[in-house]
């Protein structure tokens, strides 16, 4: 495990420098310079080159990577060029919403999805496994910005159930988590028929193997076959979805935060491209590519832990 461990974390460095890297040259590429849009249209040659050298753009970009991954090792991802605040303290302050945002999407769409595959891998074939099916696809096949629309003007402003704009109050955690039920509604209903889906098939093909049959040739319960043997192994398809889903909720948040007017990484992204704030831009996209790394090398990582055929494999 330690083997596979170390393999899987160096892998996961690697992917992310490149990563970094190749953001890095498609910003740089991105037409408009950065000093020019800090300065105003009526600043001088003089002082935009001024500024140019200042934030290192003067640079070629070779250099530029390496003073960036220096800088970023270092805890620094440069400067607001509107603020002039450290970036990396603008992008943490809007961090903890987006990573709140996801996490409870996750949390109730895969605990839903996996209720709801056993369900009907236990009663194949029959009206509720067919229901369940027909849902399923129809949460798949709903875009998030049109559930976080709907949800909102049904929930927010018709019903009134719940609140329809902002996080809540920063010492109210109450009202935050009330704040989060339409957002995190919104973006993780879909990955609860997806997940659904998959923990059905997995179940299904599962429980055709001959450890199952043996266990029922024991006379094992039939709930304690399902629950401690074959939802064991058909729950990894479905922990490596989860790691992956990291980075499409990271995306559908955008939607969410924009929708209901709550602050986030999404959102600061969508703002910063629109000003041509680069820096701040870099500094998202770093934070978010970090993230979904990670949660990728954590989904394997358990993996491993719980199946040891794909520690053995490597």
């Amino acid at each position: 495990m330690l083997n596979y461990a170390i393999k899987r974390i160096g892998l996961a460095i690697v992917i992310a420098v490149l990563s970094v890297t190749l953001l890095f040259i498609i910003i740089q590429l991105i037409p408009g310079d950065p000093a020019r849009t800090m300065l105003g249209p009526r600043a001088t040659p003089e002082l935009i080159a001024s500024i140019r050298e200042r934030m290192g753009l003067d640079k070629p970009l070779p250099i530029q990577i390496l003073i960036f991954f220096t800088n970023m090792l270092r805890g620094d991802l440069g400067v607001d060029i509107f603020s002039n605040r450290s970036v990396t303290t603008v992008v943490f302050n809007q961090f903890p919403y987006t990573l709140a945002l996801i996490a409870a999407s996750i949390t109730w769409s895969a605990v839903l999805g996996i209720f709801l595959g056993c369900f009907s891998a236990m009663r194949r074939n029959s009206f509720a496994d067919r229901l369940m099916g027909v849902l399923s696809v129809s949460f798949i096949a709903v875009p998030a910005f049109v559930v976080a629309l709907y949800s909102l003007l049904i929930f927010a402003v018709k019903l009134q159930w719940f609140p329809a704009i902002g996080a809540g109050e920063p010492e109210n955690l109450k009202d935050q988590l009330w704040h989060l039920v339409l957002p995190s509604f919104a973006i993780g209903l879909s990955w609860v028929g997806y997940i659904a889906r998959l923990v059905r098939a997995s179940m299904l093909e599962i429980i055709g193997e001959g450890h199952i049959r043996t266990a029922r040739a024991f006379g094992l319960p039939e709930r304690w076959i399902t629950y401690r043997y074959a939802l064991r192994l058909a729950i990894l398809p479905t922990i490596t979805v989860i790691g992956v889903g990291m980075g499409f909720l990271l995306s559908a948040a955008v939607f969410a935060e924009i929708v209901f007017a709550r602050p986030g990484l999404g959102k600061l992204v969508i703002d910063s491209i629109t000003t041509r704030n680069y820096p701040v831009v870099m500094g998202s996209v770093v934070i978010s590519t970090v993230v979904f790394v990670a949660s990728t090398t954590i989904s394997d990582l358990i993996n491993a832990m719980l199946d040891p055929r794909i520690r053995q494999s490597v």
